[in-house]
């Protein structure tokens, strides 16, 4: 069987699961909040996600674009330079699922003939042809919530009811997806931690996960790693981040949120691993 069949299996397997799959974030740009520059050659791209893969991720998210507030956009040969080579060279390796973090239709659509098996689009498939080429992959998709563009989104965001704000757009794009012909079942949503939210939001929203998913009927991917929100709350460098990542993180998968969007794969493998012994051994011992 082809790495790439394998790898489409294996994603929608993650997304039936019962357990958080975790999803390492792979960088190829100068800019990213986290780790932008870090791996920006498309090698140490390609050997920065087989050593996530080597660390416990079930999922890879490579993306050559930036959103992190007051990014700027990237054109679409830069975009596609950037992504599939980085895709191509993983694949060759390994039949992990690959995310590809785009808002561009012809991105998508070269990512999935390179070897992705997932789109996951910040834009919630709102751009002309997003749709479109959404369908004609035939890969899951996720479906995110900002609010405004990421050069202006934090400044003063604002709603009537986050959460049932977040949910009414998100149901409704879903509802165009599956209209156009995607599989609801290959629809995951993302509230977007961070884009277009104050710290308030963002906590009413990682609070609100097993309402979420109750009223939506539907699995959810957080990304919470190293973000501002931490900073805001703890006043913390972004390479002081990770013990708060990591609590955040564990906080969700216990909410229920289907993957986890994370820069430290090992650490939030250790951590949900311990949390999941420790209710596996409860669960044990009230059976007896």
């Amino acid at each position: 069987m082809p790495r790439s069949t394998e790898a489409k299996d294996r994603m929608r397997s993650l997304l039936r699961g019962k357990r958080a799959a975790i999803m390492g974030v792979v960088n190829v740009t100068p800019d990213s909040f986290s780790d932008g520059g870090s791996y920006f050659s498309t090698q140490s791209a390609i050997e920065h996600g087989l050593d996530l893969i080597e660390q416990g991720a079930d999922i890879l998210d490579v993306g050559g674009e930036s959103t992190r507030p007051g990014a700027a956009p990237v054109d679409l040969p830069t975009e596609l330079a950037r992504v599939i080579p980085v895709i191509e060279g993983i694949r060759a390796e390994s039949n992990i699922p690959i995310s590809i973090d785009t808002y561009k239709s012809t991105v998508m659509t070269a990512s999935v003939a390179a070897g992705a098996t997932m789109i996951n689009d910040i834009n919630a498939l709102q751009a002309e042809g997003a749709v479109a080429a959404a369908v004609e992959a035939g890969v899951p998709v996720c479906l995110m919530h900002k609010q405004g563009l990421p050069s202006t989104m934090q400044q003063s965001p604002q709603y009537a009811n986050v959460v049932a704000d977040v949910l009414e757009f998100l149901l409704e794009r879903r509802t165009e997806c599956v209209v156009a012909g995607i599989a609801p079942n290959d629809i995951v949503l993302d509230p977007g931690i961070g884009f277009g939210k104050t710290l308030t939001h963002n906590l009413t929203l990682l609070s609100a996960i097993p309402r979420l998913k109750a009223e939506s009927h539907s699995e959810w991917l957080i990304g919470v790693s190293r973000k501002s929100m931490i900073d805001n709350l703890l006043q913390r460098e972004v390479s002081e981040r990770l013990p708060a990542s990591l609590g955040l993180a564990v906080q969700a998968a216990l909410n229920g949120a289907r993957i986890l969007r994370v820069h430290d794969v090992r650490a939030t493998y250790d951590a949900l691993h311990c949390v999941a012994a420790v209710l596996y051994q409860a669960e044990r011992n009230d059976n007896q």
